[in-house]
């Protein structure tokens, strides 16, 4: 690498040939044609591991469990050589530190409707018009409840929706939300006095206290919203639908064992 370099800095700064700065480093020529190739055995792996990504990021353990579902003979360790020689590793991002502890941690409860949370995401679409999504999550199975998409989301909707929620599943005892003011609204507090449940905000400013629906956001993100251009409303609609039975019922998560929240619920 070092007399690659040298090459080049003498070539541009001496101008002189390429035989003769070979000559003065006393290396060989063909330095500068020769390409590395992937080994064939290299170049399966390759293919495989692009066909189990598609047009989505999935970490290492995962790719490898998908891999060797199709191809068993792989073994881990040379699929994770390549996934990362080939810059398929996600970048780590620098955690920030936290000087006092979390005002609102969470638990992780141990049955169905103990605690549900709550975010927004927004997007635009083809025409540059801004939309928004509201995601709700049971925390113990991480199972997606609803993901509601409208140009406008006040509480007024937000507790009709709930409402909903509530008939098809069953009543929380509690909703995690941060301090929007669709929450901190009147509307939302009285729904929640009459409806009996417990409001648990996190504190301002530090959405990790709401880590587990931050984690899923990130996924829709990733998977549909960068993933696709919207054309209209419905067209979000309708692939959000099919992208969460696909999360519910398909798509095995770490946290649960690596089982889809169905399964694990069950």
């Amino acid at each position: 690498m070092r007399k690659e370099q040298g090459l080049h800095h003498i070539i541009e700064n001496y101008q002189v040939s390429r035989a003769k700065a070979c000559k003065i480093l006393n290396c060989s020529r063909s330095r500068f044609y020769y390409q590395k190739k992937m080994p064939a055995k290299d170049l399966v792996v390759k293919e495989a591991i692009q066909s189990v990504m598609g047009n989505t990021r999935k970490g290492r353990n995962k790719i490898i469990r998908l891999v060797q579902k199709l191809y068993p003979f792989l073994g881990s360790s040379k699929i994770r050589r390549v996934y990362v020689k080939e810059g398929f590793s996600l970048t780590r991002r620098m955690r920030r530190r936290i000087k006092n502890n979390p005002a609102n941690p969470i638990l992780v409860p141990l049955q169905r409707n103990e605690e549900w949370a709550m975010d927004f995401m927004c997007d635009v679409l083809e025409n540059g018009r801004r939309f928004r999504t509201l995601n709700i999550i049971d925390h113990f199975n991480r199972e997606c409840l609803c993901i509601t998409i409208d140009f406008s989301l006040p509480s007024r909707r937000v507790t009709a929706l709930l409402d909903r929620l509530i008939e098809n599943y069953g009543k929380p005892k509690r909703i995690r939300t941060d301090n929007g003011p669709e929450f901190t609204s009147k509307w939302f507090q009285l729904w929640l006095k009459q409806k009996q449940i417990a409001w648990s905000p996190i504190q301002k400013g530090s959405p990790q206290q709401n880590a587990i629906v931050e984690r899923f956001n990130r996924t829709y993100r990733e998977d549909v919203l960068d993933a696709n251009l919207f054309v209209s409303l419905d067209h979000a609609r309708e692939l959000t639908m099919k992208w969460c039975w696909e999360y519910n019922h398909e798509r095995e998560h770490e946290s649960l064992n690596y089982r889809t929240p169905i399964a694990y619920a069950a």
